[in-house]
């Protein structure tokens, strides 16, 4: 039965459609083949790019596996009496302190600047102890003209002195031969008394005014001192690393303006097992290796080992090594060559140091270097 035109739509659509579809072509393709194919060709890109990448990074792992074992290899390849650690290259630091409170007047370097020993870094403002030290040497002045006249006064004495002992010694002979009185001799008596009390006084002024003078002289030494302590200066050679302190600001006695490289003193601390530490002596020949430097061996020594073991440091070396009890040593450069190249001098700097314990065993080729 056929339905009404009105009605169309109204009924279910699977079947409308499946009543009145019309028939297909012989050569027509399947609408849901058709559908499919732009989903088809993308899975396909997918899985080839999927099995690059599975590829690549297993061509990554393999040559990291490689570098690895070719390193592990080459460690191992090391002569009987060498040992090696790794550890990073450190120099020591100083901070450039204030030794008084005050204001930062002026300053002379900056972060990455390479310094020499003696070299003013920081002025601070001296306005205070520069007065402070005119007043000082014009007390100085002072006690120089206080000497002067106490020197003229003690002549003056030593002359009344003389005087009186002169007409003491007169009156004693007219005395004696009945030409003077008892009373003159007893006032002439006094009166030497006197003149040699005056010329002990007169001595003890001229000491007085001496030691005015000189404790006048120390506060000019004190404050002149003092005024050179306030020029910040670098103790030795070496580069600034950092500037903590800015013109203006004032800082307490011992505040830091600075934090400078001590380029004379780079080392490096390794940790050996107790077998191995044990053959190691300090002043043992050993060769540092970098990694910005690969191929540049370093020629240091050992400097310092520790008289107790210790655990690694977890930045030091893996969690196996860490187990173990280890011996800290110090390898130090040279400070002739460090300061010959001191503008290579990087602190932290990843490396290697390799040790000699047996100086008859010759170094490695690539370890060789020049001593």
């Amino acid at each position: 039965m056929q339905l009404p035109t009105n009605d169309i739509g109204k009924g279910s659509p699977a079947t409308t459609r499946s009543s009145e579809a019309p028939p297909k072509p012989e050569n027509a393709q399947p609408v849901v083949a058709t559908a499919q194919l732009p989903v088809t060709v993308p899975q396909g890109g997918s899985r080839r790019r999927l099995r690059w990448s599975i590829w690549i990074l297993a061509v990554v792992v393999a040559a990291g596996g490689g570098g690895f074992y070719w390193w592990k290899h080459s460690q191992s390849l090391l002569p009987p009496g060498i040992s090696f650690g790794n550890g990073r290259l450190e120099a020591d630091e100083i901070d450039i302190d204030t030794k008084f409170a005050g204001r930062i007047a002026e300053l002379r370097a900056d972060i990455g600047d390479m310094v020499t020993a003696g070299q003013v870094l920081a002025r601070m403002d001296t306005s205070d102890l520069q007065e402070s030290l005119k007043k000082s040497q014009a007390q100085v002045k002072q006690a120089q003209r206080a000497i002067e006249e106490a020197n003229a006064n003690l002549e003056q004495q030593r002359t009344q002195q003389v005087l009186a002992a002169q007409e003491l010694e007169r009156t004693q002979g007219l005395l004696k031969q009945g030409f003077a009185t008892q009373e003159l001799f007893d006032q002439r008596t006094q009166a030497m008394n006197a003149a040699n009390a005056e010329l002990r006084a007169a001595t003890e002024r001229v000491a007085e005014t001496e030691r005015a003078l000189e404790a006048s002289q120390h506060d000019v030494g004190l404050y002149t001192v003092n005024i050179r302590d306030n020029d910040l200066v670098a103790p030795r050679q070496g580069r600034i690393q950092y500037r903590v302190a800015n013109i203006g600001e004032v800082l307490p006695a011992g505040g830091k303006v600075f934090t400078m490289l001590d380029i004379s003193y780079v080392y490096m601390d390794i940790y050996l097992p107790t077998p191995e530490a044990g053959k190691i002596k300090v002043g043992t020949d050993a060769r540092i290796l970098l990694d910005a430097y690969p191929n540049t061996p370093i020629p240091a020594k050992v400097s310092f080992i520790a008289s107790q073991a210790q655990f690694t440091p977890k930045t030091v070396e893996t969690q196996s090594e860490r187990d173990k009890l280890m011996f800290r040593i110090r390898v130090r450069i040279d400070p002739d060559r460090s300061r010959d190249h001191a503008p290579s001098v990087r602190s932290g700097l990843p490396g290697v140091a390799y040790l000699r314990a047996d100086p008859a065993v010759a170094w490695p080729q690539n370890l060789q270097g020049n001593p």
